[in-house]
């Protein structure tokens, strides 16, 4: 890269800071300004009123919104997230403990989306007009129009009473026992332990729940891959490769896919940012247990700690996805970083 890209980048990255500290500032603001006092909400109805002014006074919900603001920053820059008002724990517990579950299902499920989405997306470009392109309009507009929990709720019927054996819920067969491991990702701490087994039946327990939450995108990738294909298709590089009788093959996966990836790579990398914090549903249905669902279930309870550390962990992801994507954009198409350094 070069140095007035990584200029222009450095930009960016400061530019994601802002946008994280004006989230921060948003959500501390409504997490205070809603119905419902914290304190009584980490007490209990049956807590007296002077207990309840002892705990806020040491929550500090007493100071000014500004001294409470800087005050929580500062600890969470530390890692200090603060304690649930629900579980007494830290919160950066209950983060470590949800959040590897979810990312987990999310890279199972952007795995399903390129591997599915983008070779048809290519194969329909290919053969325009055959029944392949309409298999692929087909299971665009079914991504596109048929929300995820009813894709899930049909898969869960259909599984449950046509196929032997195979999990609908949770992550793992619960006679397999638990596995503690020191990541939390059943796949790595499964292969670290040496349990076959257990890998095995976190591969089937995935299976459903990220086909459900990549189906909607898949539609959409699909859509986006074919058109950009057929765009580039009638580009004047393209037509003098043909005029030269390179083979349709090497066109298409040498030249066409490359030009073609920036689009689909784009939605690939927001989307892993989105599910982090929207696969609640999913989660509900399966009984998956990760973060999304935590973040809910903080939200319902008003456990003010947890729902900051919620959104602020879900705004990194996003800063950390559309960075990546920035630099595996430039490392695609020189033009993007032309474009960064102009």
């Amino acid at each position: 890269m070069s140095g007035s890209f990584l200029e222009a980048f450095l930009k960016r990255v400061f530019g994601f800071i802002l946008v994280l500290l004006v989230l921060s500032v948003v959500i501390f603001i409504l997490a205070r300004v809603v119905p419902g006092d914290p304190a009584r909400i980490a007490l209990g109805p049956s807590a007296s009123q002077a207990q309840v002014d002892a705990m806020r006074q040491s929550m500090g919900l007493d100071d000014p919104l500004i001294v409470q603001y800087l005050s929580y920053m500062g600890k969470a820059v530390t890692g200090d997230l603060g304690k649930s008002l629900l579980s007494g724990k830290q919160v950066s517990e209950d983060v470590l403990t949800f959040l590897p579950a979810t990312v987990e299902l999310v890279i199972v499920t952007v795995l399903f989306m390129f591997g599915v989405a983008v070779p048809l997306g290519v194969m329909t470009a290919k053969h325009r007009n055959s029944w392949i392109d309409n298999v692929g309009r087909i299971v665009s507009l079914a991504g596109v129009t048929v929300p995820s929990f009813v894709v899930a709720i049909l898969l869960q019927i259909f599984v449950a009473n046509f196929v032997d054996n195979w999990p609908i819920l949770g992550r793992v067969d619960f006679q397999l026992g638990s596995l503690d491991g020191p990541t939390g990702f059943l796949l790595i701490d499964s292969i670290l332990a040496g349990r076959g087994d257990i890998f095995l039946s976190a591969c089937q327990h995935l299976v459903l729940p990220a086909f459900s939450l990549a189906l909607a995108s898949i539609g959409q990738i699909t859509r986006i891959t074919r058109s950009t294909m057929i765009e580039n298709q009638r580009r004047d590089h393209v037509l003098t490769l043909r005029s030269f009788g390179v083979p349709s093959n090497v066109i298409v996966f040498r030249y066409l896919f490359k030009l073609s990836s920036i689009a689909p790579l784009t939605i690939m990398g927001l989307e892993f940012a989105s599910l982090i914090g929207n696969a609640f549903v999913i989660e509900m249905l399966f009984s998956w247990g990760g973060f999304a669902s935590y973040g809910l279930n903080a939200i319902m309870q008003k456990d003010i700690n947890a729902v900051m550390a919620v959104v602020l962990i879900s705004g990194i992801f996003f800063i950390v996805a559309n960075l990546v994507i920035d630099i595996l954009l430039a490392l695609i198409d020189p033009r993007v970083s032309a474009k960064e350094a102009r």
